[in-house]
């Protein structure tokens, strides 16, 4: 039977968004992957028998394009996606491990490179997961030399939109000092009651300079 035979909520693709990929086995991900079968095998009987030549996942995993071409079925764009899809996964597991942020002061060194020697004020927002590592780093304003502003509703929606579970955010005095403006407090505390109403975690607020930082207290 074709994959668009079967029932909608059955085929892999749709199942796939509905319930993610851990609801699927290793031939329907690959039948996504494949996209299509040939001459009366359907997507999820061509990936069958790729896995099968392959020997397992593994030797999947491993193999190189013109190794899959053997299989009937298999042409060359097919054989390039799934080799490109397994070298992803390579790349990706080779990456180093994101940054953590555990305190404050692992907050400043992740935040420092982004605000040492300029001459404006910026405003760095750092997105972590419920562990602490930085999912995304982002200059979110730029202003003066002595001002930026603290966009409150942008910083929660930066965060939401990256999947984050908490967040930390800097601004650098080009001055050279640490004292925070009653301006820094109150936008500080406004912030923090915004992450609480929806449910994130505020990790800190610091102002950075080239030889320091300090927490801005609210």
């Amino acid at each position: 039977m074709r994959v668009k035979d079967l029932p909608k909520h059955e085929r892999p693709r749709e199942r796939l968004m509905a319930s993610g990929a851990t609801a699927l086995a290793d031939r329907e991900l690959l039948a996504v992957l494949l996209g299509s079968g040939f001459r009366g095998s359907s997507a999820m009987d061509l990936a069958a028998q790729v896995i099968e030549h392959c020997g397992d996942l593994d030797g999947l995993a491993r193999a190189e394009p013109h190794r899959l071409l053997a299989v009937p079925g298999v042409g060359p764009a097919k054989a390039a996606r799934v080799a490109a899809a397994f070298h992803l996964v390579r790349r990706a597991q080779a990456e180093p491990e994101p940054a953590r942020i555990a305190n404050t002061s692992d907050l400043a060194m992740v935040v420092a490179p982004l605000l040492h020697g300029h001459t404006r004020e910026r405003l760095v927002v750092v997105v972590c997961d419920v562990r602490g590592a930085v999912l995304r780093r982002v200059v979110l304003t730029e202003g003066g030399s002595d001002h930026t502003t603290v966009p409150v509703r942008d910083i929660i929606t930066v965060v939401l939109t990256a999947g984050g579970a908490g967040f930390g955010m800097a601004h650098n005095h080009p001055s050279g000092c640490l004292d925070a403006s009653d301006a820094d407090a109150a936008a500080t505390a406004q912030l923090a009651e915004a992450a609480e109403t929806v449910g994130l975690r505020f990790l800190d607020h610091l102002i950075v300079t080239d030889t320091g930082w300090r927490r801005v207290r609210f």
